[in-house]
């Protein structure tokens, strides 16, 4: 299954792109689709549109503007994003009360960027208007004489104005006169549509996730638990790492470096969204099994081997080893949009190093290749009857975790 987004330019006053204003879609037909509710639209193009792809919503240095509902904005959803990358558009249909009030004054002093959409010159946002950036006048709806006529009365405003809805030439040099700052409509271009490939974490273990992120005090260890066995969850959990940190300290080996990087809020903000855009895939649940058997295997086979190997990153090569699989997307292209240690990078391009050996012999034994797993086992220094023994672990391992059960403490550092 993919998901989809419309992506139309907005341009300066010299018709440079300044930014794209990002639409929400649900497939090949581009219009926001009937009877879809807001918020959610929201969530499924933050997470499926954004954070598992945000590399190409927009080109550097530009900037992406995204509707936010109201209730999206009190939960603070928008903090998901790099604050750098994104203008936050406050959506027409949200109520001007001191509920929204505070949450757009909170989201300017983070650094956010933010945008009145549709702005009706309704006095009740009068209020909003030092916490905001640009104020977005649709020329069709309020007329264009009267848009024009607003921006000449604001002038002296520390505001921004952005024209929306330009049909024509008159459209343009007419808003252009009146001092608008920025332009969207047909005249210059139609919403272009993108599809991207969808990513669906198990329903359950997002279920299990969210309920340990409400709770009072979050439990980071029973957290890394739930996300290490989810391959879905963990790209997610590491694109999103990657987009929301402007520079790692460190390159992340382990999923708690990525939790401690984000802190609580924003933990339960992500796992929030991801819940509401739950979404489907039309791939077979036996890989992500796989993936999972095998980061397990290869965690059991750093732990007995004479290398000096690490078991958490061990874990991770084999967890990510089939995400290329799952994406129909070439691997190099996925890694580079993950915060990685540089050697589980290189054992999952070109399986080299110790943690490559160790991915290299559990495919092997996958594949009965025994001339290879004899070799591999011997420069790993792990004795035949060990490997045998950590493939039948690693199996049972992922076979007992059972999605259909309730929720139980279990571990990657658990033997069977």
């Amino acid at each position: 299954m993919y998901s989809y987004v419309a992506r139309q330019p907005i341009f300066n006053r010299h018709q440079k792109t300044a930014g794209y204003e990002l639409l929400f879609r649900d497939g090949e037909d581009n219009a926001f689709p009937v009877g879809v509710d807001e918020n959610k639209a929201t969530c499924c193009l933050l997470v499926n549109s954004f954070i598992a792809d945000s590399d190409g919503m927009a080109q550097a240095g530009k900037r992406c503007f995204i509707n936010f509902p109201h209730k999206s904005l009190v939960r603070l959803l928008p903090t998901l994003l790099p604050k750098k990358q994104v203008v936050i558009e406050v959506l027409e249909t949200c109520q001007p009360n001191d509920e929204l009030l505070l949450a757009i004054r909170h989201l300017n002093r983070l650094g956010y960027m933010i945008a009145l959409d549709d702005f009706n010159m309704d006095p009740r946002w009068q209020r909003f208007l030092p916490y905001v950036h640009i104020i977005k006048l649709d020329l069709l709806k309020i007329g264009l004489e009267a848009a024009c006529e607003y921006v000449a009365q604001n002038r002296g405003k520390k505001l921004m104005f952005l024209a929306e809805k330009v049909e024509s030439y008159r459209d343009y040099t007419q808003a252009h006169q009146a001092g608008f700052h920025f332009f969207q409509g047909y005249y210059f271009s139609r919403p272009e549509l993108l599809k991207s490939r969808n990513l669906k974490p198990e329903r359950l273990s997002t279920l299990r996730l969210l309920q340990e992120v409400c709770q009072d005090q979050v439990d980071f260890e029973r957290v890394e638990q739930i996300i290490a066995s989810d391959l879905s969850l963990s790209y997610l959990l590491l694109r999103y790492v990657n987009t929301a940190v402007d520079r790692l300290k460190v390159p992340i080996s382990e999923f708690k470096q990525a939790l401690v990087y984000l802190g609580e809020e924003k933990l339960k903000v992500f796992v929030s969204a991801v819940a509401t855009a739950q979404a489907s895939i039309d791939k077979p649940h036996e890989l992500y099994a796989l993936s999972l058997q095998r980061g397990r295997m290869c965690e059991i086979l750093a732990a007995v081997s004479g290398q000096d190997v690490e078991a958490k990153p061990a874990f991770m090569t084999g967890l990510l080893s089939l995400i290329d699989a799952l994406l129909d997307q070439p691997l190099d292209e996925l890694l580079a949009q993950l915060p990685l240690q540089a050697e589980i990078r290189q054992a999952l391009l070109h399986q080299q190093g110790s943690l490559g050996q160790l991915l290299r012999l559990a495919i092997a034994y996958e594949q009965a290749q025994w001339g290879l797993v004899n070799q591999l086992g011997e420069a790993l220094g792990i004795e035949g009857p060990r490997i045998g023994q950590s493939y039948q672990l690693a199996l049972q391992w992922s076979s007992k975790y059972d999605l259909q059960a309730p929720p139980r403490p279990l571990t990657a550092a658990q033997t069977g």
